[in-house]
């Protein structure tokens, strides 16, 4: 059975979990491969709610300063960076807004690195500093806006590795995974302290990451 399995996932995958596992390990590298799976079916659940939570954090503060069709506004689009080369959110909200006439069905077709370009300091004046508090009001008062926009630019950037290795069905297991859920809650409990705790009572990361097997 085991040697079935293993030719069926390929020995150069299995590779990073056979040197994980020492005689030391209590568990075999397809017992570690297993548990990375779960674990990072576990994950679905808070990523989730994080991506869903923060697009819509930034889609209510847009539309405080832009109005309820802010994808089809210039002055907005004209805000976003348009590089030479590389990741380009002017020409995806272009493109995003040329295929739809409602904002709700934009917001969804729009790429998680989007939301988080969204926090970077070119935003601190011209978002961030006129709405940070209504639109995160889980936020510190005393810590300065720029600060809690450059928070959220940095969770969301581990949140998105995390999420491209799961979606890629790479290991995690040598990650700090419960840095990984603690930077989700973050992100929710800025937004609502609520749906935080509601995250948290339906969890099954932290569950599997009492049994992780090194």
């Amino acid at each position: 059975m085991e040697d079935a399995v293993r030719r069926a996932l390929s020995e150069e995958r299995l590779r990073t979990f056979d040197c994980a596992v020492t005689c030391s390990t209590q568990c075999t590298p397809l017992e570690l491969y297993l548990w990375n799976a779960r674990i990072s079916a576990a994950f679905l659940v808070p990523l989730h709610i994080g991506e869903v939570v923060t697009r819509n954090a930034v889609s209510d503060a847009l539309t405080r300063i832009h109005g309820p069709r802010w994808p089809w506004v210039q002055g907005f689009e004209d805000s976003l960076p348009s590089p030479a080369g590389g990741y380009d959110p002017r020409r995806e909200l272009r493109r995003a807004a040329a295929r739809s006439s409602a904002t709700a069905t934009v917001i969804p077709t729009l790429s998680f690195v989007f939301w988080q370009k969204m926090f970077t300091h070119r935003f601190d004046a011209r978002l961030w500093s006129r709405c940070m508090g209504q639109v995160f009001p889980g936020a510190d008062r005393g810590m300065p806006l720029h600060g809690i926009r450059a928070e959220m630019h940095r969770y969301l950037e581990q949140i998105r590795r995390l999420r491209n290795r799961i979606a890629h069905h790479e290991p995690i297991f040598g990650r700090a995974l419960a840095d990984d859920y603690a930077a989700i809650e973050r992100v929710v409990k800025l937004r609502c302290p609520r749906t935080a705790a509601w995250m948290a009572r339906h969890d099954r990361v932290r569950p599997l990451l009492r049994d992780r097997p090194v």
